[in-house]
């Protein structure tokens, strides 16, 4: 027999539930060996920082944009459950869906290195 309706949580055991289950969501997007590559070239970049001398904002401006990456993964392998879920046999529309994914990724890595590279740069001119 089917479970009843699910009681919506409110007020802080909302917030709990809430934080729980992003917080399951990172540890899935630990499993990814790309967001692991990602989360280390973050590394890298902030210790080059660190010796070129960048200034807070830029500090503040690369984290931002290595958040919209981590969202934008998390969306990634999202989709990519789901279609491995929903459409098991290889489909072209299962196809489109996982390289479009891909794709806003990688427009998330070429920003990312796009302004790492520019703030480098900047405090040599």
């Amino acid at each position: 027999m089917g479970q009843g309706p699910i009681e919506k949580k409110t007020g802080f055991s909302h917030l709990i539930a809430a934080a729980t289950y992003s917080a399951a969501g990172a540890r899935r997007l630990l499993g990814e060996s790309a967001f692991r590559h990602e989360l280390i070239a973050f590394g890298v970049a902030m210790v080059i920082f660190a010796v070129v001398g960048a200034n807070f904002f830029q500090y503040v401006a690369m984290a931002i944009l290595f958040l919209l990456m981590v969202a934008f993964e998390a969306l990634n392998t999202a989709i990519e459950e789901i279609v491995d879920r929903v459409s098991p046999e290889i489909s072209e529309m299962g196809k489109h869906s996982k390289d479009l994914g891909s794709f806003a990724v990688f427009c998330l890595i070429i920003a990312n290195a796009g302004y790492a590279g520019y703030v480098v740069i900047s405090q040599f001119i």
